[in-house]
Order: structure tokens, then C-alpha cells, then sequence
């Protein structure tokens, strides 16, 4: 019976398919991924923090961002590999709370991050006089420390909003994570100012930031436009190329996916969808970085 339980405990992660079959291979790919996007981005950390050359804004950042998708890919895929080995697909409601905390947190601080990376390619292009002034140890720290706290604040506010819902006994997320959207549609309480908070906070924290990397990389292109030489162009982009690469596939794929979750009602075709920005993006990050970027190839 489709009954409502405020005491509710556990939730279960339907994933890609049901077919035992399967399984073996989606493991066995997943920890492929995963152990490819652990490696990949410490090697990216161990090189910036010890090489004196790299020790630059747009490098710190960099690693920032590689720690990030580290911890962003670890909040879900581990659970997902332990649920087929155990053949088990019960996620504890505790567990199904902090996993979708920490998700929201490291998805809004790789958005924050990347904002940040657009800033320090706009200064290094626009005002490259002014740019060991203006990007300084402590204002790259702080910018840092403030897309944390930012990012920790509205995670935490999303959580809160999940936690005075109460749910239906049908407690299946049509996900391989704890996803923020399908939480909600499974409650049985009133979610209107659920959604609301949602919308708000992606229209904010989501919007603002891309608006900002849009502005940066208008005034980037007006400023690379001024340069007279070919070679004084090409030398000026090629240093966001990388960067812009990596916004491009980050937030095509994220718009995408849930695109195509309001578009279709297929569960499996939702979760598959959504590995593209959970799993993909920060599995090419580093090969981005390191095949487009001189100082990290060598």
C-alpha cells in the first residue's frame, strides 16, 4: 500500500538495469571510472604542489578542483559498487541524506570553482600588468574559502528542506545516488516549498556563476579581438582553452541530463544520463588539463 511513514529508514537505489547479467560489467566499468578519476586528478594535485613553476592562481585552482572531483565522484560511485557487490540496493535513510548533502555541496563548489577559473583567465588576458596585483595569495584563498562556504550553506539548506518531508512506503529512487529532484517527488507531504527552495537556489547559485563565466569569457574574446598579431591571439586563447573545455562539457552535460529527465520518464535512461556530469566530466578533466596544457605534460 502507498501509505505515509515520517519514520521511514532506508531507501532503495534502483540504478542502470535489474538484469544479473549486467552487473559484473557495470562494476567492473564503474571501478574502471572511478579508480581512472582518483588517480588522474591526484596526479594533477601531487604535480601542482610539487613543482615551484606551478605554483601560480590559475594552478591553485586547478588543484582545488581536482580534490573536488575527487570527493564529488566518491560521494556516489562507491556506494553504487558496494550495492552490486553486495547485491544489495538499500541505502539507510541517514546515509541517503548525507550522501545527497555532500553531492549538492561538491556539485556547487565545481560550478564556484570554475567561476573562479573564468575570473583569473579574464585578468591574466584583460589586465596582464595588473595580474600578480590583483590575484594575490590571499584574495585566491578567499575566493576559495568563500565558494565553500557558499556551497556548504545551500547544501545544507536543500538538506533541511528534505528532512521536514515525510515519504510514501514506495521508497525506490529511480537513481544510482541519492539525487536531490527524486527525493522530493517521493514524498507524500506537501513539496511546494521544496521545489521553491530548489528553483531559487538553482536559479542563484546555479545562474549566477554561469553568468559570471559568460561575462568573463565576453571580455575575454573583446580583449583577444584588440590583438593585433595571430600569434598574440592564439597564444591568449590557448590559455582558457583547457578551462573553457572543461565549463562546456560540465554544464552541457548537466543541462542535458535533466533535459532529458523531464523529457522522458524512463528511470534507466535518467540514471544512465546522469553519469555524463557525475562521472565522465571529472574522469576527462585531468586528460583536458594535461593533453591541452604544456606545464602539466611535462
Amino acid at each position: 500500500d502507498s501509505g505515509n511513514d515520517t519514520g521511514i529508514s532506508e531507501f532503495l537505489l534502483m540504478g542502470f538495469s535489474e538484469e544479473p547479467e549486467l552487473q559484473p560489467l557495470i562494476f567492473g566499468l564503474f571501478l574502471s571510472m572511478y579508480l581512472i578519476i582518483v588517480l588522474g586528478n591526484l596526479l594533477i594535485i601531487l604535480a601542482v604542489s610539487s613543482v615551484s613553476h606551478l605554483h601560480t592562481p590559475m594552478y591553485f585552482f586547478l588543484a582545488n578542483l581536482s580534490f573536488v572531483d575527487i570527493c564529488f565522484t566518491s560521494t556516489t560511485v562507491p556506494k553504487m559498487l558496494w550495492n552490486i557487490q553486495t547485491q544489495s540496493k538499500v541505502i539507510t535513510y541517514e546515509d541517503c541524506i548525507t550522501q545527497m548533502y555532500f553531492f549538492i555541496l561538491f556539485a556547487g563548489l565545481d560550478m564556484f570553482l570554475l567561476t573562479v577559473m573564468a575570473y583569473d583567465r579574464f585578468v591574466a588576458i584583460c589586465h596582464p600588468l595588473h595580474y600578480t596585483v590583483i590575484m594575490n595569495p590571499h584574495l585566491c584563498g578567499l575566493l576559495v574559502l568563500v565558494s565553500w562556504v557558499l556551497s556548504a550553506l545551500h547544501s545544507l539548506l536543500e538538506s533541511l528542506m528534505v528532512l521536514q518531508l515525510s515519504f510514501c512506503t514506495v521508497l525506490e529512487i529511480p537513481q544510482f545516488f541519492c539525487e536531490l529532484n527524486q527525493m522530493i517527488q517521493l514524498a507524500c507531504s506537501d513539496t511546494f516549498l521544496s521545489n521553491m527552495v530548489v528553483y531559487f537556489g538553482a536559479t542563484l547559485l546555479g545562474g549566477g556563476p554561469f553568468i559570471g563565466i559568460l561575462y568573463s569569457y565576453f571580455k575575454i574574446v573583446s580583449s583577444i579581438r584588440g590583438i593585433s598579431s595571430a600569434q598574440g591571439k592564439y597564444k591568449a586563447f590557448s590559455t582558457c582553452a583547457s578551462h573553457l573545455s572543461v565549463v562546456s562539457l560540465f554544464c552541457c552535460t548537466s543541462i542535458g541530463v535533466y533535459l532529458s529527465s523531464a523529457a522522458t520518464q524512463n528511470s534507466h535512461s535518467s540514471a544512465t544520463a546522469s553519469v555524463m556530469y557525475t562521472v565522465v566530466t571529472p574522469m576527462l578533466n585531468p586528460f583536458i588539463y594535461s593533453l591541452r596544457n604544456k606545464d602539466i605534460k611535462e
